[in-house]
């Protein structure tokens, strides 16, 4: 390429977009920085004044126009400062990143220095201010003393400049003497006597973070202007040339420019490496140590908000830039300022994940920062090395053996793995020019010195150590300062590559076979994107099945993330447009990597592996930056006119606009442009993973933002305004979303229940899914929150809502003491406003030491539990006044139509069934209500028994409770039963008139709110029934009933479907029920058993009730016993019941006197393994001091013979025995040798999976 065409072409092309330089603006003078948050208080020297950018060139560039006061304030973020000569006025770097709306970014570099003031409106300006400062400070000293204690009302921030510069004429000679005491004080300013300093900014703006380049440029530049030596050339040359004549190098090469007083090199990953990451990562793990860092780089990728703190604003940047590099393939998709100046502090109320930096002011404590977010918020002090992480961060996948890894890596460049202080580089120290010496370095650098020459390099090198101190030369001190420089260049690029290439590893370990879980269910793009956000792109649940189970926690909330659905969109969007570089570049190695390692069953082992690529990657980079690929054109002598461009020591000189504010035509120096890098910038892009210039892409990415990245650095009211009204909007849209993802999941659940979709997780992601709402709730309670207490910002306000009810409470409206007493309230506000303070009441006594934010998520689950989280925020909301307090004009919650919608959304949740508080709070005390209910017309009979229940769950069971006579219900407080499940039901009383016919016993947890149904329609009391004085009854949840509210919901999950209330003692004889078909009765057996399968393929997180299956209605116990019942005879004269345990009781005692007497049939017919277990089993149940009856009996026989696969040898035993034969009719299903052994095969197949039965069913049998 030419310098004509270097000059004139893309901006893109080019290694810097602009050149700009900040600082005091002589014509409109000193102007305080209202936004920096200081007070009059400090001496005006110390005081921070507003900048301004002072020139910059270009004027504009092609899809990067200039942003004046974003690049200012990111240039000087605490504006000007002063020094005098008596204090240190050390040059400072920084660096800053600027986000596009499209995605990609411009990195800033920033030099700063301090220019002597040579201005007299300046300088009178400071002694004006310094002199106000002095009487407002003697008159608030007077203003203190008891004698003058009222002498002055006015406040000296809110005098005008007017006033206080006439209280200056009539000041007494007191005030005089005072100002002449304290010019010799720190922080005074006496013109006569003092040297002003203000600070001033080099800036250079380039496409990609060349951090070493830039920085390198504008310390040369820095050099040249301070030294007393004029440059070879005027400094216009040299930024005319890094502006226009220096272009981007082209991916897989190096470059190499001249700054002004020697070469820089630098150079670009190829298309198959990494993407350029030059902040240096070792010293964001120096500050924070290993440990924290990837619990930092944890909170990012779950994206929490992340808040960085540090007195130096090149920390700050180095730390953001680190996670954002780590993270590859992944990108942040939120707001992302590493450095947050005053007037931006607004921002840290985005109630969205965001990715900031502040900086730390002189001895400020962390307990003086007012954060309205800290409920899911990372804060990370980088100074004192602390990492303040959300409550129940999951770990890392592999947590133990990365931290090693990355360790390991450290230790090999010499940096400690828990973290230390890590040396600056000194950018200040002077370089003196010396072309003898620039030549070696080329010569070095490109590999063409001889031996001769090396041996020169090496005892000018010893030379120089043996001198030592102030007798080293000035091409020694240079020689060594380059050399040295350049290695510690070299060390950070090699260790930046091999600790990226331990997280690229990881994430390529976790997501090797992603793109088999892509859903691509869309015929083209634009269906797609108008279906976006009811289409499922990522089959999680699958792909979360086949992880290990330690990685769940945190895969199950990644998945959730912004930045993975983001990753997959790309994918699905690639099929009819080109993939985004990153994604490409990951794709390539995910397919190197299956190529090497062509064992797929070691492929897919959860055994950590080591990154074994690092080496070869950092042998790249260091290949290229020992020896540059092509050389740009040199700075040259432009066209500028005599006497322009004169050096003045110590002063940046005022640039010739002229001839910065477009390229040349250089047409002399193309020669120096060699043909290899013409051909490169022929076929090389132009742009580093920057994503391609497609429409569609474009079209997509501009769907998915709701924020506009370049706004968010507008600081002007009317911006500032929009912001928040934009925050507004994306927290409704995110709710809607949220909710929408809640319910689909929860079909979801039921799709897995009807025995589709088997591989999901539902349940863990369940849990994601609420952990998520509960997060959205704490960031839309705290947006333009300005009284919070404690870390979380609902609870805060639950607080105070609590604290104002008490006060207007009348005993008339105090709540009652339990939730059936609110019940009978006709008021449907006090119920409501009732059960809301009375479940925070519950939350705050519940003993498990739970902090504000844990108690705020204990409430959301408890809420959602009883389908009443709309209802208690509505209710919390009425609160108009308590609102206006506690929030800004421009919060959420003040948007009346915006929280409407809100609550609506939240309303949906009603329809669907959650017991995540019963489930996540296992160990707290719950209060039970158990009611027994006899049927209607014999409910008298409850007199006469003395009944007892004991309720188990999911969690364990309540013990053995008597039931006082005659009140027929029972109230008692235990710990957590969890769902509950199985209810056995007793009476003491044996005798024959103690019986009682029991329709159903219903169980009412007090606390959730859920209420049980465990029917039972039958006897209780011997000599009635089967003469049973035990039952265990199976419950089902059902549904609440009595709400008005329209999303009540109607339905059951099918596991819990309510059985039939027939009563099958009274009305189930045996002709109704031998009158069954038999094809009936092999279809529900099989249905049955096909039940049961389908619950053991499940996860087992998702299992649900193996108790329903076996013993409920459509169970196991009941199919088997129609089965057997099918075709039995009975004795019709007495009409009384016939039960399948008299047969099997029969048959076990036929089976012993048979063995007994040596009967030859029937010795043969029994003896074997089948026919001893058969009969130890009926003995231990008859001789269990349970009385559960006969048809508990022989539910005991069918559980214990299922749980020890014997079951599938005791049917072809019974069928074959004799008694079968006199005891069944022809046509029985157990004389139909087909049909017993269809059933025999279909009970073998349940042998494969372990069943482990409820200590209810099995007490008191020892088998």
């Amino acid at each position: 390429m030419s310098g004509t065409a270097a000059a004139t072409g893309s901006a893109s092309c080019r290694f810097a977009h602009y050149f700009v330089e900040c600082g005091v603006d002589t014509e409109t003078g000193l102007e305080p920085d209202d936004g920096a948050g200081e007070g009059f208080e400090q001496s005006p020297i110390r005081r921070s004044f507003k900048s301004k950018v002072l020139v910059h060139y270009p004027e504009s560039t092609d899809k990067n126009p200039f942003n004046k006061d974003a690049i200012n304030m990111l240039c000087m973020p605490r504006g000007l400062s002063f020094r005098t000569q008596a204090e240190r006025h050390d040059s400072q770097f920084h660096s800053f990143t600027m986000s596009f709306d499209d995605g990609t970014r411009s990195y800033g570099f920033v030099h700063t220095f301090y220019e002597e003031v040579t201005s007299a409106q300046i300088i009178t300006a400071m002694q004006t201010l310094f002199q106000m400062h002095h009487v407002e400070h003697h008159s608030a000293s007077s203003a203190s003393s008891p004698s003058s204690s009222s002498s002055s009302a006015s406040s000296p921030s809110t005098s005008s400049m007017d006033s206080l510069v006439s209280s200056l004429d009539e000041s007494d000679a007191e005030s005089v003497a005072g100002l002449s005491a304290c010019l010799g004080c720190a922080g005074s300013y006496d013109p006569a006597r003092d040297t002003l300093y203000v600070s001033k900014a080099l800036c250079l703006l380039t496409p990609l973070p060349f951090l070493h380049s830039a920085r390198q440029f504008l310390s040369q530049l820095h050099q040249a202007v301070t030294a007393h030596t004029a440059p070879p050339l005027p400094i216009e040359s040299y930024i005319h040339n890094i502006l226009y004549e220096v272009p981007l190098p082209p991916p897989g090469r190096s470059l190499r420019f001249h700054g002004v007083q020697g070469p820089i090199v630098c150079q670009r990953p190829g298309p198959g490496e990494l993407p350029l990451g030059e902040f240096p990562l070792g010293e964001a793990f120096s500050l924070l140590g290993v440990d924290n860092m990837v619990q930092l780089i944890t909170c990012a990728l779950l994206e929490t908000q992340v808040l960085l703190c540090s007195k130096d604003y090149q920390r700050l940047m180095t730390v953001a830039e680190g996670i954002t590099t780590l993270i590859f393939p992944f990108q942040w998709q939120h707001i992302y300022l590493p450095i947050v100046s005053a007037p931006l502090h607004h921002l840290l109320e985005a109630p969205v994940p965001f990715l900031m930096g502040i900086q730390r002011r002189e001895g400020a404590q962390r307990s003086s920062l007012h954060l309205p977010h800290e409920a899911n918020m990372c804060f990370v002090d980088i100074d004192n090395r602390c990492v303040e992480a959300p409550e129940a961060l999951p770990e890392f996948p592999n947590h133990a053996e990365l931290i090693q890894e990355l360790s390991e890596v450290l230790l090999r460049f010499g940096l400690p793995p828990q973290g230390g202080v890590t040396k600056k580089p000194d950018t200040a120290s002077p370089r003196m020019s010396s072309l003898v010496l620039e030549d070696l370095m080329e010569d070095r650098r490109n590999g063409n010195l001889g031996g001769e020459e090396l041996a020169v390099l090496e005892r000018l090198q010893a030379l120089a150590r043996r001198c030592g101190g102030e007798k080293m030369s000035d091409a020694g001190k240079t020689l060594e300062h380059v050399f040295e420089e350049e290695e510690e260049e070299l060390k950070a690029a090699k260790l930046n590559i091999q600790l990226r290439e331990v997280f690229a590893g990881r994430f390529s370990a976790m997501f090797g076979r992603y793109e088999e879980f892509v859903i691509h269910s869309a015929l083209d793009l634009d269906s797609w994107l108008s279906n976006r956000e009811g289409t499922l792109t990522f089959d999680k649940g699958s792909f979360l099945s086949g992880q290990p189970v330690t990685h769940l926690h945190f895969l199950s909330r990644f998945l959730e993330t912004s930045m993975f659905s983001s990753f997959v969109d790309g994918k699905v969007i690639s099929r009819w447009a080109d993939r985004e570089p990153l994604q490409q570049l990951f794709d390539s190695r995910l397919e190197r990597d299956r190529l090497y390692n062509t064992d797929e069953e070691e492929s897919r082992n959860c055994r950590y592996r080591k990154c074994t690529t690092g080496f070869e990657s950092a042998q790249a980079v260091e290949r290229r930056l020992l020896k540059a690929d092509h050389t740009a054109i040199h700075p040259h002598l432009l066209d500028m006119r005599i006497g322009q461009g004169r050096h003045q020591p110590g002063y940046f000189p005022k640039l010739q606009a002229d001839v910065l504010t477009q390229g040349q035509n250089t047409n002399k120096w193309s020669g120096r442009v060699t043909a290899s890098r013409r051909t490169d910038l022929k076929r090389s892009p132009v742009t580093d993973h920057s994503g391609v210039d497609n429409e569609q892409r474009q079209k997509h990415a501009f769907a998915r933002k709701t924020l506009r990245q370049s706004k968010l650095l507008d600081s002007s009211p009317q911006a500032v305004t929009q912001n928040h009204r934009e925050f507004v909007g994306g927290l409704l849209s995110e709710c809607r979303l949220k909710t929408k993802r809640m319910l689909m999941e929860r079909m979801g659940k039921e799709s897995v229940e009807l025995g589709q979709g088997e591989a999901n997780i539902t349940g863990l992601q369940e849990n994601t899914l609420i952990h998520g709402l509960c997060d959205l709730l704490e960031r839309t309670w705290g947006h333009g929150l300005q009284l919070k207490q404690g870390k979380s910002a609902l609870w805060s306000h639950l607080l105070h809502y609590q604290a104002a009810w008490g006060k207007t409470e009348t005993p008339a409206e105090a709540p009652g003491c339990n939730g059936l007493d609110q019940r009978t309230f006709e008021d449907g506000a006090l119920l409501l406003r009732g059960s809301l303070i009375q479940d925070m009441r519950f939350i705050q006594t519940m003993g498990e030491g739970l902090s504000e934010v844990g108690q705020a998520r204990a409430w959301i689950h408890l809420a959602l539990e009883k389908k009443m989280l709309s209802q208690h925020l509505k209710e919390l909301l009425t609160n108009q006044e308590l609102l206006r307090q506690l929030y800004k004009r421009h919060a959420f919650l003040l948007y009346e139509e915006e929280r409407e919608q809100f609550l609506f959304h939240l309303l949906s949740l009603n329809t669907v069934e959650y017991l995540c508080f019963t489930r996540v709070f296992t160990s707290i005390s719950i209060s039970y209500r158990v009611v027994i209910i006899p049927m209607k017309k014999l409910s008298i009979a409850m007199a006469t028994v003395d009944p007892w229940v004991c309720v188990s769950g999911e969690l364990g069971d309540s013990g053995v409770r008597p039931v006082t006579k005659n009140t027929q219900e029972i109230y008692f407080q235990c710990k957590n039963l969890g769902r509950l499940s199985t209810l056995q039901l007793g009476q003491e009383n044996s005798g024959l008139l103690a019986k009682c016919l029991i329709d159903c016993v219903m169980v009412y947890n007090e606390i959730t709110g859920h209420t049980y149904k465990f029917p039972c329609g039958r006897w209780l009391g011997k000599g009635v029934g089967d003469g049973s004085l035990e039952r265990v009854l199976i419950g089902q949840l059902v549904s609440p009933g009595g709400e008005e509210d329209a999303g009540r919901w109607t339905g059951t999950p099918p596991e819990l479907a309510s059985p039939s209330q027939s009563v099958r003692a009274v009305l189930g004889s045996l002709g109704s029920r031998s009158r069954m078909l038999s094809s009936e009765v092999q279809e529900e057996m099989r249905e049955a058993a096909n039940n049961l399968v389908k619950h053991f393929h499940k996860p087992e997180q998702e299992r649900g009730n193996l108790t329903v299956l076996l013993c409920g209605e459509g169970g196991l116990v009941l199919s088997l016993e129609n089965f057997l019942l099918h075709g039995l005879k009975s004795n019709r004269l007495f009409l009384r019941n016939v039960f399948v345990w008299d047969f099997v009781e029969k048959a076990v005692v036929s089976m012993e006197t048979a063995d007994q007497m040596g009967d030859l049939h029937g010795a043969t017919m029994t003896r074997g393994p089948p026919c001893d277990s058969l009969c130890r089993y009926v003995n231990a149940i008859n001789a269990t001091p349970r009385n559960i009856g006969k048809e508990g009996k022989f539910q005991l026989l069918v559980c214990l013979g299922i749980r020890d696969r014997l079951l599938s040898q005791w049917l072809p035993l019974l069928a074959e025995f004799p008694l079968t034969l006199r005891t069944y009719e022809e046509g029985s299903l157990l004389r139909d040798r087909a049909a017993v052994h269809s059933l025999s095969r279909i009970l073998h197949t349940l042998n494969e999976f372990s069943i482990t039965l409820e200590t209810a069913l099995v007490k008191g049998v020892d088998l």
